[in-house]
């Protein structure tokens, strides 16, 4: 794909990596990816942020074809999705520097061994004049890298925000045409990728209010033309509150856990409460993630495997405890065959989830007249709490 015109004298570059499943070998990507890449030229000094793919060099550097001289190329974070050309860039254009910051520098030294006299460091709040454009740089940290910062283009109020704000998708569209399927895609990113530094981002973004931002250009997904949509959707990802939501993530081998499952869902919808089920026998943990992002209580549903939680389910539960989601309550239901200890188990896998338990349901063989009823006070106990905090 050709590069393509922003606003005069700002061009996306990159690539749209349609056929791409799967990020990281973890995260899967149903809708492929785009590693962006934005030339910004002034009426003295050219600079190139961010770079793409080391996949994607030869689109990258056929749209460089057309820029006689680069004198910056601005490195927003060091990850090589972003970072992993900055060293062709580099050779392409002898006298151009690397711009990033203090901690970026370290990275891009070590993982792509950029020589330090290319290397130029900026402070947070810094500006780089181009003639008539001025780049200014506001250090994020934690968004998702220790050194990730942003960009500001004061003159056309362009914030190029790298993961900040984007969205796993490959697309035709240069801007959002589709909010549905953006909204989804980017609360999808955010889930696997920014959730755990929900506190830090909330920082950052107060850090941003001060701007005039007309337009924001992401490393990943589409260029958003109205920002509030997903400064917004941020907010609300951020905040504390949770919804009045249950996650439900469960397996069951012989079906027992599943009466169970099932039993539980319906009382639960019956006191007005909203449930997602994941069957972790064929789950998409990107839609897993994305269910946890205002979540309200976790229930995790387990079958006895050698006295102890099935395996997928001490995925799930590790997966929650690392995404570290605003849950308030837990509680774990599920059955054995002679002996468990999987409540104990799954307890231990969830530290960081701040959570009040609220006890759990574990049949033996299956569920019994006791049992259910035993879910039905597990389901009007999670109702009334999920009412005390005035969830909607």
């Amino acid at each position: 794909m050709n590069a393509r015109q922003i606003v005069s004298g700002v061009y996306w570059m990159g690539a749209q990596d349609w056929n791409r499943r799967l990020f990281d070998a973890l995260i899967p990507l149903p809708d492929g990816t785009s590693y962006n890449a934005y030339l910004v030229q002034g009426q003295t000094h050219t600079a190139l942020i961010d770079t793409a793919d080391p996949t994607m060099q030869r689109e990258l550097l056929e749209q460089l074809e057309h820029v006689p001289s680069l004198d910056y190329v601005i490195a927003n974070h060091a990850e090589q999705d972003h970072s992993g050309l900055i060293p062709c860039v580099l050779e392409k254009y002898p006298s151009a520097m690397l711009v990033t910051s203090a901690k970026g520098k370290a990275l891009v030294m070590n993982h792509l061994a950029v020589p330090e006299p290319r290397i130029r460091v900026i402070a947070d709040g810094d500006t780089l004049a181009l003639g008539g454009k001025t780049l200014s740089f506001i250090y994020t940290p934690w968004v998702h890298w220790p050194e990730t910062m942003c960009t500001y283009l004061r003159e056309d109020h362009i914030l190029f925000s790298c993961d900040f704000f984007g969205s796993h998708l490959a697309t035709s569209d240069l801007y959002v045409t589709d909010e549905g399927r953006v909204y989804e895609a980017a609360k999808r990113y955010y889930a696997e990728i920014m959730m755990p530094f929900r506190a830090v981002i909330r920082k950052n973004l107060d850090k941003l209010k001060p701007l005039a931002i007309e337009r924001i250009a992401p490393s990943h997904g589409p260029v958003y033309d109205r920002p509030a949509f997903i400064m917004d959707a941020y907010r609300d990802w951020v905040a504390d509150t949770p919804k009045n939501e249950v996650v439900l993530p469960y397996i069951s081998m012989h079906g027992s856990t599943e009466l169970m499952v099932n039993h539980l869902i319906g009382v639960l919808v019956e006191r007005g409460v909203r449930v997602t089920p994941f069957n972790l026998a064929a789950t998409d943990i990107g839609k897993l993630a994305m269910a946890l992002v205002d979540a309200a209580t976790l229930v995790v549903g387990t079958p006895t495997v050698h006295v102890g939680a099935h395996p997928a389910v001490f995925y799930a539960a590790h997966l929650a405890n690392a995404l570290r989601p605003k849950l308030k309550f837990a509680a774990i239901i599920g059955s054995y065959g002679w002996s468990t200890k999987a409540v104990e188990q799954i307890a231990g896998l969830i530290p960081n989830l701040k959570v009040e338990i609220l006890g759990s349901v574990i049949a033996r063989g299956l569920p019994q007249p006791a049992d259910l009823t035993a879910l039905d006070a597990l389901a009007e106990t999670i109702a009334v709490k999920h009412r005390e905090l005035n969830l909607h």
